[in-house]
This record gives C-alpha cells, sequence and structure tokens, in this order.
C-alpha cells in the first residue's frame, strides 16, 4: 500500500487509535520509528483513568472516551477498566489547590485526615488538612487497548509499518509525500501523531512548530510495605502533584511528578530528581523508603495552554496534528480518534464546536 488515503506518523496510542478509525472507510498506513507500537510515552503511562483530570475541554475528552474503554468491543471482549479510585491529600499549604481541583469536578468525596488514613493506613494523618477521592477513577489496561486497535487496524486492511523513521516529507500534485528507511508512502493526507517529535515532523514538511515542549516524567517500584495488602489502596496523591503513588503488580508505584523540559529523546530518569521526589512521598508516609526495584522515565508533551492539537493546520492541506496530548494521551484517545476519523473523513463529529475550536491548531496559526 504505497499510495494509501492516509499516512499516519506514530505509533503510540494516537495514532494507532486513529489509524484504526480511519481504516474502516479509508486506506490506512501506520508508520512507526520503532521496532514496536508505544514504545515511548504509552508503553509508560501510569495506566489510570481519571475522569476530573485535566482542564475543562480534557474532561469533556474524558467523558467522551469512558463509554468505549469500559464497553467489550470487537477491539476487547471485556472492559479495559477496573475500580481503583484516586485520593489527593493536602497539607495546609495546599488546601487552596485542592479547591481549585474540586471546582467544576464531578463525583468526588470529601474525607477526613482519619479516613484518608483508612484507605491508606501508611500516610502520616497529622500532615493531612484535607482529602476528596474520586471513587471512579480506575485503571487501564494499556497494553490490551493498544493490541486492541492494532489488531483492528489490520482487521480492516489498515498497514502497519514498525522501525521506519521518517526522513523526509514533501507535497506535490496533491499529495504528501513521506520517505523512510523503508520506502516511500504517499497520500493526500497525512496525520502527525509522533509524540514529542510531533514538532520535528512538521518541520520536515515545513510547517511552523506548534511550540510543544516534551516534559520528563519519572517513575519507580517499591517492595509493598510490610505488614501491609496494598492491592485495594487507591491512588494517592498530593494536591499539589509533588508526587503521587499507586499499587502495581503487587508492588508501590511512587513518582516524583517530576515535569522537567527535556529534547524529544528515549527519557531516563534522572537519580537527583528521583531522590528529591522520594523525599517528599516519605515525608508524607509512616515507612522508610527502600532501595527501588526498577526506575524509567516517560515524556509528556504539552502546548502552552496543556490542551491537545487536534485538526487541519490551515497553512498546510491535508496535514492532520494529533499531538500535545501531555499525561492525557491514554485515556482520551478513543474520543480523539473519533475527532480525528471525522475530520480527515469529513463526517459530523460527535464533539461540540466549542470543543473542536478549543482543540483546533487555528490557534496557532495563520491562514
Amino acid at each position: 500500500m504505497t499510495q494509501p488515503d492516509i499516512i499516519v506518523i506514530g505509533g503510540g496510542i494516537a495514532g494507532a487509535s486513529a489509524a484504526a478509525m480511519l481504516a474502516k472507510d479509508a486506506r490506512v498506513v501506520l508508520i512507526e520509528a520503532e521496532p514496536q507500537l508505544g514504545y515511548h510515552s504509552t508503553g509508560r503511562s501510569a495506566a489510570i483513568f481519571i475522569r476530573n483530570y485535566g482542564n475543562a475541554v480534557l474532561r469533556a475528552l474524558n467523558a467522551a472516551s469512558a463509554p468505549v474503554l469500559e464497553t467489550p468491543s470487537e477491539m476487547w471482549d471485556t472492559s479495559l477498566l477496573s475500580p481503583r479510585g484516586q485520593m489527593l491529600i493536602a497539607q495546609e499549604s495546599e488546601t487552596a489547590v485542592l479547591e481549585a481541583y474540586s471546582e467544576g469536578a464531578t463525583g468526588l468525596e470529601r474525607l477526613t485526615a482519619a479516613e484518608a488514613v483508612a484507605l491508606v493506613p501508611i500516610l502520616r494523618p497529622e500532615r493531612i488538612a484535607a482529602a476528596v477521592i474520586e471513587w471512579d477513577a480506575q485503571d487501564i489496561d494499556v497494553d490490551r487497548m493498544l493490541q486492541g486497535y492494532a489488531r483492528l487496524l489490520r482487521n480492516r486492511g489498515g498497514e502497519t509499518v514498525t522501525g521506519a523513521p521518517v526522513t523526509g516529507i514533501t507535497r506535490s500534485k496533491g499529495s504528501w509525500q513521506v520517505t523512510t528507511h523503508n520506502g516511500t508512502w504517499s497520500a493526500p493526507i497525512v496525520i502527525n501523531a509522533a509524540g514529542a517529535w510531533a514538532d520535528i515532523v512538521a518541520g520536515m514538511a515545513g510547517l511552523a512548530p506548534i511550540g510543544l515542549m516534551p516534559m520528563r516524567r519519572s517513575a519507580v517500584l517499591l517492595k509493598a510495605p510490610d505488614g501491609h495488602k496494598i492491592d485495594n489502596w487507591p491512588l494517592f496523591a498530593s494536591a499539589s502533584e509533588s508526587w503521587y503513588a499507586k499499587p502495581d503488580a503487587g508492588c508501590l508505584f511512587v513518582s516524583p511528578a517530576d515535569e522537567d523540559p527535556v529534547e524529544p529523546h528515549d527519557a531516563w530518569p534522572d537519580d537527583m530528581v528521583l531522590a528529591e521526589g522520594l523525599d517528599r512521598f516519605e515525608q508524607a508516609v509512616t515507612i522508610p523508603i527502600t532501595r527501588p526495584t526498577h526506575s524509567w522515565a516517560g515524556l509528556r508533551n504539552f502546548v502552552a495552554d496543556r490542551t491537545p492539537v487536534v485538526g487541519f493546520d490551515p497553512t498546510a492541506e491535508g496535514f492532520f496534528w494529533l499531538a500535545g496530548q501531555g499525561g492525557y494521551g491514554v485515556q482520551t484517545a478513543p474520543a480523539l480518534a473519533t475527532i480525528c476519523a471525522a475530520q480527515c473523513l469529513e463526517l459530523r463529529s460527535p464533539m461540540d464546536d466549542n470543543i473542536l475550536d478549543a482543540l483546533s491548531p487555528d490557534r496557532f496559526r495563520t491562514t
């Protein structure tokens, strides 16, 4: 399929889900630079669905994605979601932040310090001035989600090309030519779902950047605290997001919630950042921090307003942005894939115009 209808660049959850949705009515090629799909941000996700996470636009996308994630379909035979809950705790200095988060949120329950400690017994009650819990926050089976979209793309006749970094993008006679080490493809529409590399891909096509900023997010796995059964604990975090933790396969997943600007690369953790974050976490709990069994890092990719960029670039016919998903990419992928398919195939969008306007790359461009 060297001349498909649509070329999707980037095989993370954004690109894979969009390609699968588009393949129902178009010939699609999905091109991924790495040897496997989901190698970067998707494969290093905290794997949690939080309905109240993000600004008003993102909360609308979360709501639109939830039915897809929780409903068995041709992509997955059982729900991708399982119970977890998310609890935010605030010291006196963080109560204003907690109130700002709660404003406009739904399904939150206020907790006393004692109630918070009953849910996560290692917390220090004297450091909790306020707390809330979102019981409906749920774990996401990210791998099964990614494989479901990849399988749907294949079943619909789409092609996936891995290990194929893009080396050039040109436009001629109404089509985009995308060149890789594995060959060249030509199509009227190219979708830029390249994650941290989205501005670089746009530059290859001769487009101005949207100001995408990759930010490193690190995490470690700790042994479960002695004497505690942690499987049913919620994700628990500081209200100012200076750390968060959640059970993960019998261990405790802890992140310093870092957002350090970096160049696009195969991210790895910074030892000092991890040490400082673990120190903040240790101040909130009654247990000593043991040596991590594993550590890693991924990239969260934001533009200035921290809202995804989804839509055709007004300065380049047929160039579609699907970028800037920040830390919300997995949980918003179903909604964004549907929006992408509707716009590329000229179908009626399921989202309100005000949401589409907020996502549009028009906010960065003059036609």
